[in-house]
């Protein structure tokens, strides 16, 4: 994996229409990257192992694997951003991208500057990986530190990225962190779809951005996977609510 501190600006293109990876590897020349593009699954995972990318987008609709696969065989091996471009825009569709290890999903057709906006976004991010499995158990971390902050049995560090429920660490994505993160900070204060989209853009003070239904349904999936992982069921959550019509807050800080 990339050292944070000099990251390689390559990017690989898995994208079986011409066209669109040609489209793709302008935006992507223009934002400084050198790019390496593949047209099916399996050539596209290969590309991302050996040149190791800062960004990789996938198409899902592919020969051989397609960009579910892919992503999950490239996020076991590899804390490349991944972004997902597809025809698709079902819920559960963005769901199963995300799941795979997806860290942004865009609608085809795709506005170039949109897509530049979310690689740079992208790229604000936390660089470290949260993919793979840590090396020290969770009774070996110090939750009792400041830095900590906690709901119910539910604890975050921030600094450190880590999360605990019931003293167990859990594994988070980047973006299911950051979401987590700004939640227990806001507490009560609900968070909306559109303040949340662009909080994880970087542009949380940013009035005149763009928010897409795409976006709010990635905030959507985000947010399911995250309670998954949370052992939080929506119907009675013990950790995260929805306020129905305008976002989420956390429940009310009291024993179950």
């Amino acid at each position: 994996m990339h050292d944070a501190a000099h990251p390689q600006k390559t990017a690989v293109i898995v994208e079986d229409d011409p066209d669109v990876r040609h489209l793709l590897a302008e935006v992507l020349e223009a934002a400084g990257f050198s790019t390496v593009s593949a047209d099916n699954g399996i050539d596209g995972v290969n590309a991302v192992l050996t040149h190791q990318p800062l960004i990789t987008t996938l198409d899902v609709n592919m020969p051989g694997i397609d960009g579910f696969e892919a992503a999950r065989r490239i996020r076991a091996q590899s804390d490349t951003y991944i972004i997902m471009l597809t025809a698709l825009d079902e819920e559960a569709d963005v769901v199963l991208g995300l799941t795979a290890g997806a860290d942004e999903y865009l609608d085809k057709p795709f506005r170039p500057r949109e897509l530049r906006a979310r690689i740079e976004a992208l790229l604000r991010r936390p660089r470290s990986s949260v993919y793979s499995p840590r090396e020290e158990p969770a009774a070996q971390v110090d939750a009792d530190d400041e830095t900590w902050i906690a709901h119910r049995d539910l604890r975050l560090d921030p600094d450190s990225r880590i999360a605990l429920v019931q003293e167990r660490e859990i594994e988070l994505t980047r973006t299911e962190f950051d979401l987590l993160n700004a939640l227990m900070q806001s507490k009560r204060r609900v968070r909306s779809k559109v303040d949340l989209t662009l909080l994880l853009r970087g542009e949380a003070y940013v009035t005149s951005s763009f928010v897409s239904d795409a976006d709010k349904r990635a905030v959507e999936a985000h947010m399911t996977n995250l309670r998954r992982k949370l052992g939080d069921d929506p119907t009675q959550p013990r950790y995260i609510e929805t306020v129905r019509g305008v976002g989420y807050r956390l429940t009310r800080d009291v024993a179950a």
